[in-house]
């Protein structure tokens, strides 16, 4: 039961810390009888004045932390043999799943070599996980500042109310901040900090200049040649354009029910990003957004990777994820994908920390950044599931019955604080439970397709493609990613095998509820893509199991270090552990460019609609006419949306269509008038020359191969 420190009735100022009164004393004695409540709020009032509460939640933090220390695998003291044999199988596993050429007996076969040798060279001390950062017990008597926590009550109840008509304005969004800012308060303690490790000054700048390098060429990976790949936009992306500009038009929604529905981060991150960089309603500003979000996930990956890990686990966490494909296709697409991993990765950090360190800050950051996923991305859903799941790893892990109950009322703070940041949309939900929940329910049940067979068959073949994604198809959505190739690189996902096989032959040792969160993460991150019952052709999907790209390489790095530091502390061997490792990244980043920048780039143009040209064709309309109300495209199927050309042209609230059975509803318009149409599309050409005799026709030959259009103009 939560504690109030606050002395807020005469009779219980001597109490005894063994016989603090709790919130049930506080409500009965504070309802009793108005009296009772007059003097309670008088008596908030002197105690906050008098700083009494400040002073105990001080004291609190001056007490000592207790320190665990970490356990510290064995290392051989001979060289690593076996490990190094048992990674260059798993490399040799993986090249033969690489495109075109697979032979998945063989891959298999060498995988199995590859688990053996690495059991042996786990037996001899050969190659072992980075030992866990040691537990932390910080005090936490759970005291609380009730004056802020009522008026946050109240703020969120004000807020809850003003949120009824699915808008945000100036007063709902006050209070329901001020809500949030008041809970946090409340709950913040000030604790003490633990001395870090002993570093010279000249090997933080070493560290740190390391990590800039890995951080530098990861942005690199992420806006190198951001304006052409992907080269085009698709239908989504006309949806998002259109919703940005109803913000711009006033209309503030919390969800934006175009398109099946959508939660409203990215709509207003666009419009900040398109305002600071006058980059307008365009596909590039949606890309910059996005990638930029992608940018932002890289500190918590490194983080995570320390958390999981130590200093050197956290930096090749940071490169492996900052130069992979997978992070990096959904983060230049310019959908909300990136949104996943970017709010996953610090939950988990902080959920991770909080738990090890006993710090409940850790656990308000925890929900706060849980509230604002569930604002990001619809698979973001499966986010609150992961964080129930590690509180009950961690409660079946620790046996002490004070740490369960802190460990409840921990998991209760993540819930009020994530409930208090995902009020807007709770209030919609309320209020419209069929359009937040729809595009969900289409991919979980009947309600648009029928399912292809009993749901728990397609489930279970479900969940078996998605774990392979990562070693063998990531699936087939070509829109966002390379089709029918592993999510991850050759070395990444060698590593990846490896680093799974540690994970569980550390676990049956040691038994600490990280490695078996960890391990676990992986198939619940999956769950968005996995649960595609009703189409099961769209798992995998690298956007639906983005926040599975960050476990997935955590694990990666963590192998990784584990195999540097089985070479030793000796000058040759880190030398040598080093040199491999720079071997590794280098062979990693070659093979993630290559994938993203040649083959993503060309199989998307293959397939992609050669918009911007059209675009391009209003644009020079405009400029000789000085107007485009008398430019149309006529529609065809499979073709092109016909609102992307008016997007680059910069006219993004206008769709161009003119269906072919209404080309007559262009005649009383005066002339000069413009159509554009498919070049297979023989009777629109035929309707056009008998409605304008004196029409001239010309093929744009596109850059894009078979993808040329007709234009047809009548200039009188």
């Amino acid at each position: 039961m939560v504690r109030e420190n606050d002395n807020f009735m005469e009779q219980n100022q001597n109490t005894s810390p063994e016989h603090e009164p709790t919130v049930l004393d506080l409500y009965k004695s504070v309802t009793k009888d108005w009296d009772s409540f007059s003097n309670f709020i008088r008596s908030l009032w002197d105690a906050r004045r008098r700083g009494e509460l400040n002073q105990a939640l001080a004291q609190e933090a001056a007490q000592p932390v207790v320190v665990e220390q970490p356990i510290e695998p064995r290392r051989a003291a001979t060289f690593p043999w076996r490990a190094l044999a048992a990674l260059m199988f798993a490399f040799a596993a993986q090249l033969f799943v690489e495109p075109p050429n697979r032979q998945f007996a063989v891959s298999l076969l060498f995988y199995l070599v590859s688990i053996g040798l690495l059991i042996w060279a786990f037996r001899r001390d050969e190659w072992h996980l980075p030992a866990l950062p040691p537990a932390i017990q910080t005090p936490d008597s759970l005291l609380a500042r009730l004056l802020p926590l009522l008026f946050s009550i109240l703020f969120a109840l004000i807020a809850f109310i003003d949120f009824s008509e699915g808008l945000f304005d100036w007063r709902n969004t006050l209070f329901w901040i001020a809500s949030i800012v008041l809970l946090s308060y409340s709950l913040w303690v000030k604790t003490p900090k633990v001395e870090a490790a002993n570093e010279t000054s000249k090997q933080k700048w070493i560290w740190n200049g390391l990590v800039i390098l890995a951080l530098g060429i990861s942005i690199f990976f992420r806006l190198h040649r951001l304006d052409a790949i992907p080269v085009e936009p698709f239908s989504d992306h006309a949806e998002k354009i259109l919703d940005v500009y109803d913000i711009a038009q006033g209309q503030t929604k919390i969800f934006f029910e175009r398109n099946t529905g959508r939660e409203a981060f990215q709509m207003y991150w666009t419009l900040l990003v398109l305002k600071v960089f006058g980059t307008g309603f365009s596909f590039f500003s949606l890309k910059l957004g996005t990638a930029l979000l992608g940018i932002f996930t890289l500190p918590f990956v490194y983080l995570l990777g320390k958390e999981f890990g130590n200093q050197r686990a956290g930096l090749f966490a940071l490169f492996l994820f900052g130069i992979a494909y997978w992070p990096n296709v959904i983060s230049r697409i310019g959908l909300r994908f990136p949104l996943y991993p970017l709010f996953l990765a610090p939950t988990l950090l902080f959920l991770v920390r909080g738990l090890r360190t006993r710090n409940r800050n850790d656990f308000i950051l925890c929900g706060i950044f849980l509230g604002l996923g569930l604002h990001g991305y619809s698979p973001f859903r499966i986010v609150p599931l992961l964080v129930v799941a590690a509180m009950l790893i961690y409660l079946l892990h620790i046996k002490s019955k004070e740490a369960r109950q802190q460990a409840v009322w921990w998991f209760v703070i993540v819930v009020v604080v994530s409930l208090f940041v995902f009020l807007p949309l709770l209030r919609y939900w309320i209020g419209h439970p069929d359009q937040f929940g729809y595009r969900a329910l289409t991919r979980l049940s009947g309600v648009e397709s029928p399912l292809p067979g009993p749901a728990w068959q397609v489930f279970l073949s479900n969940l078996y493609n998605g774990l392979l994604m990562f070693n063998w198809d990531n699936g087939e959505i070509w829109v966002n990613s390379m089709p029918h190739r592993p999510a991850f690189d050759v070395v990444t996902a060698a590593l990846f095998v490896m680093g799974i096989a540690l994970l569980i032959l550390r676990y049956v040792r040691q038994r600490d509820w990280r490695d078996l969160l960890l391990l676990a993460s992986i198939p619940i991150l999956l769950l968005p893509s996995v649960l595609s019952l009703a189409f099961p052709g769209e798992n995998p999907a690298l956007n639906r199991a983005g926040g599975a790209s960050v476990a997935g390489i955590i694990v990666s790095a963590l192998a990784l270090d584990g195999l540097a530091a089985g070479f030793g502390s000796g000058k040759r061997r880190q030398v040598m552990a080093w040199g491999l490792t720079g071997v590794l990244f280098i062979v990693s980043a070659f093979g993630n460019y290559n994938i993203v920048f040649n083959k993503f780039d060309e199989n998307f143009r293959a397939g992609a609609w050669n918009t911007s040209e059209m675009g391009k064709v209003i644009s020079q309309f405009r400029e000789g006419y000085g107007q485009t109300d008398t430019v149309w495209i006529v529609p065809y199927p499979h073709w092109v949306d016909t609102r992307l050309p008016g997007v680059w042209a910069g006219i993004p609230d206008r769709d161009f269509a003119l269906w072919q059975d209404n080309l007559e509803e262009s005649l009383p318009r005066p002339a000069p008038k413009l159509f554009m149409f498919w070049n297979q599309d023989e009777e629109t050409e035929r309707l056009l020359r008998e409605l304008y005799p004196d029409g001239v026709l010309n093929r744009y030959t596109s850059s894009f191969a078979g993808k040329d259009f007709y234009i047809f103009l009548v200039e009188e």
